[in-house]
């Protein structure tokens, strides 16, 4: 696995979730202001510098249900609240968009262009927020500085590291539906047409060489598809051309989007009991999830102005029958990480403990101090 793939995957994730809180905002005609404050809160705190380089960190992914941890806290950064079915649509929604630009990336390295292209999008979310641009753009300039050199291998193997991560979900999602480029099954249609990768040719010719190298013959053969050279490479500047367009904003002309849980899946959800077999590298991995959550400044809604509830359902009635029907399994609820006895026992537990900024008077609360979670409503 690759110790660089946590940051591409928690920022194109963290970039499919703005899309559809955006269109989401817009779809219940949710007030200019708070839509607003909503977006630029959660990008803020997205893109937070302390958070930032925890997440760079060379580490191991972490697992589906801790990761969903750090962005069911993402998704309630501001004022506005999700509930457990509309929650579990988002990261849905998210994980298989993102599956499937991993799966149809021309070139392993090409998953860095998509990454970029989520970053273009999100400066468009901002408004009225210098400070909030810089933050992404500075965001910009620490993944270019890392990625731009990998080799080919490494980002072989950092799409490999993705695949995995994806490899079970096989979630129906109704626009990827409606376009055929998902099947009833769950799974992605790859495409037979279109540019091939930079810097390689068109498929249909084979070339024969003799033992000194040199050609001797060539056979055309029909591959069945219809492809085209890519005109140029995309581009890692700041304003550059992606030429790629996996990666931006598929919300942006307003359509409903509808996830439905595939045979696969719950097949899968009836064997995996990952909430109750014991993880031996769990204990581990909630030291790394603390570590990274505890960069977050989550800011407590302040002043008079009331939160409201987002419903990324049509209706609350089928809000409601989701949250009945999805496999228990497959309902990823908020991780609570206990830290009483790890704290007694663990001198590494103690000192990222010590990180957090807490008042006294929360130490001694007992439903505040003992989850590591409510934590981080502190900070």
């Amino acid at each position: 696995m690759s110790m660089r793939t946590l940051p591409l995957l928690f920022l194109n994730l963290g970039g499919e979730m703005l899309y559809i809180l955006d269109q989401r905002l817009r779809a219940q005609n949710i007030p200019g202001d708070k839509a607003r404050k909503v977006m630029n809160d959660i990008i803020s705190t997205m893109f937070n510098q302390k958070f930032m380089e925890e997440l760079f960190k060379p580490q191991e992914l972490y697992s589906k249900k801790a990761l969903r941890t750090v962005y069911d806290r993402l998704a309630h950064a501001s004022i506005m609240r999700l509930n457990q079915a509309s929650m579990d649509k988002l990261y849905d929604l998210m994980t298989m968009a993102f599956k499937y630009q991993v799966l149809l990336c021309p070139r392993p390295k090409d998953v860095l262009l998509v990454t970029l292209n989520h970053l273009d999008a999100i400066k468009g979310l901002i408004q009225d927020s210098p400070t909030i641009l810089h933050q992404v753009d500075e965001t910009f300039r620490q993944l270019t500085d890392i990625y731009r050199d990998l080799s080919a291998g490494e980002f072989q193997l950092i799409r490999q590291t993705l695949l995995i991560f994806f490899q079970d979900l096989h979630i129906r999602v109704s626009i990827f539906l409606k376009d055929k480029v998902q099947n009833s099954n769950g799974r992605f249609v790859l495409p037979v047409s279109g540019p091939v990768p930079w810097g390689t040719e068109v498929p249909g010719l084979i070339r024969t060489f003799n033992n000194k190298g040199k050609e001797v013959k060539k056979t055309e053969f029909k591959h069945g598809g219809s492809y085209v050279a890519a005109l140029k490479e995309g581009s890692l500047e700041l304003y550059g051309d992606r030429v790629l367009k996996l990666g931006t904003n598929m919300y942006s002309v307003n359509r409903p989007v509808e996830t439905h849980m595939s045979a696969a899946s719950k097949n899968l959800a009836s064997r995996t009991q990952e909430s109750i077999v014991p993880n031996p590298l769990a204990k581990e991995e909630l030291n790394l999830l603390a570590r990274l959550i505890g960069g977050m400044e989550i800011q407590k809604p302040s002043g008079p102005e009331p939160g409201f509830r987002l419903n990324l359902f049509t209706t609350d009635e089928e809000e409601e029958q989701a949250a009945l029907t999805r496999p228990e399994e497959l309902s990823y609820e908020v991780i609570n990480i206990q830290a009483t006895q790890d704290r007694q026992r663990n001198q590494e537990l103690e000192r990222i403990m010590g990180e957090f900024e807490i008042t006294d008077q929360a130490r001694q609360s007992a439903s505040k101090g003992d989850d590591w979670l409510a934590m981080m409503d502190e900070l």
